[in-house]
């Protein structure tokens, strides 16, 4: 089995919106990360939300195999790079969503139900408005494999 390559951090800096980072990868390429949602979600992360000023000091940690605020406080590589590519929409666009509902004859609503999200992420993914998490575009595959 070949052996997986983890996305390595070069460098990060904090990005113009709250809650974002500027990250650039090890290889050049670099993407803007907005983080709100999991520090708004995760236990851990609650101290970024009462102070921007800390988010602010994001840092990359030893071998670039995270971001570190504090000593308690991370995130993985990982999870950024999965989070920037779902940011990027390249998981799934939403033209190739809107082709998938086609193939498989969903209405709104039955696409909902068959992923088991609402109608309206439905509608949001295919205007583009949101952007589709890999659990989706992974479904979607599973799907038309049924």
């Amino acid at each position: 089995m070949p052996k997986k390559s983890l996305p390595r951090i070069a460098a990060v800096a904090p990005g113009k919106k709250p809650l974002t980072l500027h990250v650039r990868w090890e290889g050049g390429d670099e993407s803007l990360v907005n983080l709100s949602e999991p520090v708004r979600t995760f236990r851990v992360y609650e101290p970024l939300r009462r102070s921007p000023d800390m988010f602010r000091k994001a840092r990359v940690g030893d071998h670039g195999t995270d971001i570190v605020w504090t000593e308690d406080i991370d995130m993985s590589a990982d999870t950024l790079w999965r989070l920037a590519q779902e940011q990027a929409g390249v998981t799934l666009s939403a033209e190739a969503f809107r082709q998938w509902r086609e193939r498989q004859a969903h209405r709104l609503d039955t696409a909902a139900a068959a992923l088991e999200i609402s109608r309206r992420m439905i509608a949001y993914y295919e205007q583009g408005k949101k952007p589709i998490p890999r659990v989706v575009a992974l479904a979607t595959r599973a799907l038309e494999l049924t």
